[in-house]
């Protein structure tokens, strides 16, 4: 006797069942694929698409703070530098004073503040030669001496602001760099009649002279 329609429906959804059931692997063959250190090809889970998808968000994080990070470039020069450090995010100056400064810098600033080479290294604490080697090498002044030049970059930093404030006519054509070099080997009477030089190679000093630098008024670098 052949089977009622309705018997025919339920034997094809027996078989439809059995067909969806056998695409799920057997506990057997999950336990085997563990021990071999595999996953049974059954399609990526929600965890390991979520999984991927935070490995391509921390991808792309890392990929952000590479770029993010400030360079010095010989070819475009210390002016270069100094502007995109005073514009740099709390962040990016962390970065700056963790990773230091190239030891060609140091001596490209000291041209730039005219500036004895050998001078400069003193008021950074930086021996003078291991800066040479730094410089030599390629590689980067690191520690006290590498945060100490970060520091004098930000009073360029400062004294280029001073002048492009001024509303005087000569500041057009007023060097801050060459001015800063012989501001800071003035005695100073804020400084107890110390130098601004002899503090730059401490956090602490390059604080004390920051603030001093940023209370001169426009019209008083003449």
């Amino acid at each position: 006797m052949p089977p009622t329609p309705a018997k025919r429906y339920t034997q094809r959804k027996q078989r439809h069942g059995k067909k969806v059931a056998a695409k799920a692997p057997s506990a057997k063959l999950v336990r085997a694929a563990a021990m071999r250190g595999k996953t049974p090809s059954v399609g990526l889970t929600l965890d390991s698409k979520v999984a991927k998808g935070k490995l391509k968000v921390g991808m792309r994080a890392g990929e952000s703070k590479t770029r993010d990070v400030i360079a010095y470039h010989s070819t475009k020069g210390v002016d270069d530098y100094v502007h995109r450090v005073a514009r740099a995010t709390p962040l990016q100056l962390v970065e700056i004073e963790r990773q230091g400064v190239l030891g060609s810098f140091i001596k490209d600033l000291s041209k730039r503040m005219e500036i004895p080479s050998s001078r400069i290294f003193a008021i950074l604490g930086v021996p003078k030669a291991t800066a040479e080697k730094k410089a030599a090498a390629g590689e980067k002044v690191e520690g006290r001496g590498g945060q100490a030049a970060i520091g004098m970059v930000k009073l360029l930093g400062i004294a280029q602001e001073i002048i492009a404030n001024s509303t005087a006519g000569e500041a057009k054509t007023f060097d801050a760099a060459k001015w800063l070099g012989r501001w800071i080997e003035r005695p100073q009477p804020a400084l107890g009649g110390r130098k601004p030089a002899d503090l730059l190679d401490t956090p602490t000093g390059v604080e004390v002279v920051t603030r001093l630098l940023g209370s001169i008024e426009s019209g008083a670098y003449q």
